[in-house]
C-alpha cells in the first residue's frame, strides 16, 4: 500500500503578528512541525500550537530555524557547525519543555528555511543537525529533503529519517529546491501539483527545472501553512492522495 505522511509549519506566529492558518490546516495534516522562536513563534505561541497539536492527534516536531526573525529565517547566515548543533539543540529543548508540560511526545525534528537549505548540501552542517537530534533523543525522526546530505547525515548517526517532498516547489537537477527568487520556483496551480505528488509517491520521480526527471523518495510531503488559501490547498492535497489510493497517515501509525 501506497502511503505519505502530510505535515505543515505551523507555530510561526509572534506576538501582535499572526502568520499562518493553523487552526483550519490542522485537521488536514498529519504531522506539524512548530516554530522554537527563532525564525518566528514566540512562547505563547509554541504553548498555543502544541496544544492544538495534540487536540488533533498531529504527530508534534521541532521546527529549529536561523536567529533572524526579521527575513524568517530564509536568508543564509556563515555559521560554523558547533554554532548549529548549538541552536538547535536549543530550540528542541525549548520546544520538548512544552510538550511535556502539556502531557504530549515529540516525534521529530526538522529544520526550517535556510537551515534546512544549507545542511541539504553541506555534510559539516548537517553532521552537526543530527548530532544535535541524536544527543537530545536517538528515537526522535529527522526530516529532511529528500535525497540530501541531511538524510545522509540522519542515517550514519543511527536516526530514523523521513525523506520529505514539496508538493508546490520546483526542483533543481541536482534534487535541491529552486530558490525562491526565481521564476516557478512556487507552484500555484493545483491540479498541477496534485499530479506531482501523486507520481511522488507512486513512481518515486519528480519532474524538475531543466525538464527532465529524477528519482525521489517521498515519506512525508510539506504543505506550506503561510501561502495563501493554504488551508484549502491542504485540503484538496489531501482529498487528491486518498482518490489515488494513497494512505494519509502519520510516521508512527502502523
Amino acid at each position: 500500500m501506497f502511503r505519505i505522511d502530510l505535515n505543515c509549519d505551523m507555530g510561526e506566529s509572534y506576538g501582535a503578528y499572526r502568520l499562518g492558518a493553523d487552526e483550519e490546516i490542522i485537521r488536514w495534516v498529519t504531522s506539524v512541525n512548530i516554530a522554537c522562536g527563532f525564525h518566528a513563534g514566540d512562547p505563547n505561541v509554541m504553548r498555543r500550537t502544541v496544544r492544538l497539536a495534540m487536540e488533533h492527534g498531529a504527530a508534534i516536531g521541532a521546527h529549529p530555524g536561523l536567529p533572524d526573525l526579521a527575513g524568517f529565517g530564509r536568508r543564509t547566515m556563515a555559521l560554523k557547525p558547533d554554532e548549529v548543533y548549538a541552536l538547535v539543540v536549543y530550540q528542541i529543548g525549548a520546544l520538548e519543555a512544552f510538550v511535556r508540560s502539556e502531557g504530549g511526545r515529540l516525534a521529530h525534528v526538522k529544520p526550517h528555511g535556510a537551515l534546512y537549505n544549507m545542511a541539504a548540501v553541506r555534510r559539516p552542517l548537517a553532521e552537526a543537525v543530527a548530532e544535535a537530534v541524536r544527543r537530545v533523543n536517538p528515537e526522535l525522526v529527522l526530516y529532511g529533503l529528500s535525497g540530501s546530505e541531511l538524510i545522509r547525515a540522519g542515517e550514519q548517526a543511527g536516526l530514523r529519517t523521513a525523506s520529505e517532498v514539496f508538493a508546490d516547489r520546483s526542483y533543481e537537477p541536482d534534487g535541491t529546491l529552486t530558490p525562491r527568487d526565481l521564476p516557478g520556483a512556487v507552484l500555484t496551480e493545483e491540479g498541477a501539483v496534485a499530479g506531482r505528488v501523486i507520481r511522488m509517491v507512486k513512481e518515486g520521480k519528480v519532474p524538475v527545472r531543466d525538464g527532465t526527471e529524477r528519482p525521489i523518495r517521498a515519506d512525508t510531503l510539506c504543505i506550506h501553512g503561510d501561502t495563501p488559501h493554504a488551508d484549502i490547498h491542504a485540503r484538496r492535497i489531501r482529498e487528491a492522495l486518498e482518490r489515488a489510493g494513497i494512505s494519509v497517515k502519520k510516521l508512527e501509525t502502523p
